[in-house]
């Protein structure tokens, strides 16, 4: 993969990291990758290779990065205490406007010669909705966005394009949750929404017990399908 470490500069003088993963042609539309709660970490590198290699330009920004620079943490026990420490102390407003900066130094990147999206799994759900909200992506996408429910009086703001996936099984986010987001957005043309019968939270992560091969490429397909239909 042609791949680097590249800094951005933030809204308020400081500069974060982001992994950076060109396609195979060096051009096209450009996507942030919006990790889970271990950070930048092999899992969440390996899924922007994935889109660089579907023809995106993919930026995996450092989320964590005003606690702790180039957060990389495994699936034990004692990283998911620690994982889980760094998402209660994220400052969210600030973590939102780290994305606007991630956005916009995406955009100006002279590979990129088309619109941007994200994507994000799990905290990075959340936040990839969250970043739709201020419209400075052009679609987004939202793997079992946990805390949707709660932020729900930014749903009138998402104007682009949204696809949702959930899991049935989801102990982190119940179907009354789901609910509560499909209502939200109850009209709305732009957004769609699937739901993974028999699967639990996480299924896209390989690196965790909980992932699931049909499910995570079905859901892969439906949002490279929503990309190359939104992000043209």
């Amino acid at each position: 993969m042609n791949a680097s470490t590249v800094s951005i500069a933030s809204h308020d003088g400081g500069s974060f990291d982001a992994y950076l993963s060109l396609p195979p042609k060096g051009v096209g539309p450009g996507l942030i990758i919006i990790q889970e709660i271990w950070g930048v970490n092999a899992h969440i590198r390996a899924v922007a290779d994935q889109y660089a290699l579907d023809g995106y330009v993919v930026m995996a920004p450092d989320v964590f990065w005003r606690q702790q620079p180039r957060v990389d943490l495994q699936y034990t026990e004692a990283d998911t205490q620690l994982a889980y420490q760094y998402m209660t102390r994220l400052d969210g407003p600030q973590a939102v406007q780290d994305l606007v900066s991630t956005a916009q130094a995406l955009r100006a990147r002279p590979e990129v010669n088309g619109k941007i999206g994200s994507v994000g799994f799990c905290m990075g759900g959340r936040l990839s909705y969250a970043l739709a909200a201020t419209g400075t992506t052009d679609a987004a996408v939202c793997y079992y966005g946990g805390g949707i429910q709660n932020n729900l009086g930014l749903a009138p703001g998402v104007q682009v394009p949204i696809l949702f996936h959930y899991a049935e099984l989801d102990d982190h986010i119940p179907a009354t949750a789901v609910a509560a987001v499909r209502g939200a957005f109850a009209g709305n043309a732009k957004a769609q929404f699937h739901t993974y019968p028999g699967v639990g939270h996480g299924f896209n992560c390989w690196g965790r017990p909980l992932y699931n091969q049909r499910a995570a490429a079905l859901a892969r397909g439906r949002t490279l399908q929503w990309l190359s239909e939104n992000l043209v």
